[in-house]
């Protein structure tokens, strides 16, 4: 089942990030709980859960972006596409991405993009699969504070 995440998701979700690229579950601090709230009560922030037998499996975000340009039209970006590693392959981040897609069409956004710092090429293909190109722009990044 797709749907955004809820407040009482944030340990599964903080776990399932295990899966991404955290070394380690962060420490449940004021700082976590304010920014777990700050998401939470975001008309453009979108935590999209895939949940199967009542466990999160997988995850994306999606952040809808206000723009001047293209007719004032937003624009979305998706970031932190995750899914267990017990559950991969199996269609459920896709599902994620796809559930970001509508979001995005709903509020007229005129683009999606989505960074990724995977060279591996199946992951490469997925991204592909799921309908976007790494042809049409050129991404840069600027770590900060690292």
């Amino acid at each position: 089942m797709i749907r955004e995440a809820v407040k009482e998701d944030l340990d599964e979700l903080l776990q399932l990030y295990l899966f991404l690229h955290e070394k380690e579950v962060p420490e449940k601090t004021e700082h976590l709980f304010i920014t777990w709230n700050n998401i939470l009560s975001d008309e453009n922030h979108h935590l999209i859960v895939n949940v199967v037998n009542g466990k999160i499996v997988s995850s994306c975000v999606c952040v809808i972006i206000p723009n001047l340009t293209r007719n004032i039209r937003p624009y979305a970006f998706v970031e932190n596409v995750v899914t267990h590693g017990d559950y991969r392959g199996k269609g459920y981040a896709t599902e994620c991405l796809n559930y970001a897609r509508e979001i995005a069409q709903s509020t007229n956004c005129y683009k999606i993009m989505l960074l990724t710092g995977t060279k591996d090429k199946d992951t490469l293909k997925f991204y592909q699969n799921a309908g976007y190109n790494s042809s049409d722009k050129t991404a840069f990044i600027q770590w900060i504070n690292i």
